[in-house]
């Protein structure tokens, strides 16, 4: 693969995890052709999540959105790919799923923004600093699928 790849941050969120949406989550990352590099099962705290989501801060629902968030387990993931965090947004669709295309996870299986069971890195910056906040280095796997040729020029 000559061409740079790049990582991003998904994390499926406690709505997603409660409606047992993980399996078919990855599956839409794996049958486009990312890989998966790193995978965490975890019940976050509120420390953790204000770190995560430290940009919204002075946003009213704030609060609210940490609570909710470390209300229950998560699975924070890792994907590498060209392009993957500008085409992995496009997978997950816009974060209010009335906006999200038919197609999208968000517009095939969300209703209202405040449970839209995914957050994705909104850039390659802000990938980087949510993998580093969420995993250590030696979870985070280099490895070369066999299908890599079949996907890549």
């Amino acid at each position: 693969m000559g061409d740079v790849t790049e990582r991003t941050f998904i994390m499926v969120k406690p709505d997603g995890v409660q409606r047992g949406l993980v399996g078919k989550i990855i599956k839409r990352f794996e049958q486009k052709g990312f890989k998966l590099v790193g995978l965490k099962f975890v019940w976050p705290t509120e420390e953790l999540l204000k770190k995560h989501y430290a940009d919204l801060a002075a946003r009213p629902f704030f609060p609210g959105l940490c609570k909710y968030m470390s209300s229950g387990p998560v699975v924070p993931m890792v994907w590498e790919g060209l392009n993957v965090v500008k085409t992995g947004r496009q997978i997950l669709g816009a974060t209010d799923p009335k906006d999200s295309a038919p197609g999208t996870i968000r517009g095939d299986l969300c209703i209202q923004v405040g449970r839209n069971i995914l957050h994705g890195s909104d850039s390659v910056e802000s990938a980087k600093k949510e993998i580093d906040l969420w995993f250590q280095p030696k979870e985070v796997v280099d490895w070369k699928p066999a299908a890599t040729s079949w996907i890549y020029e």
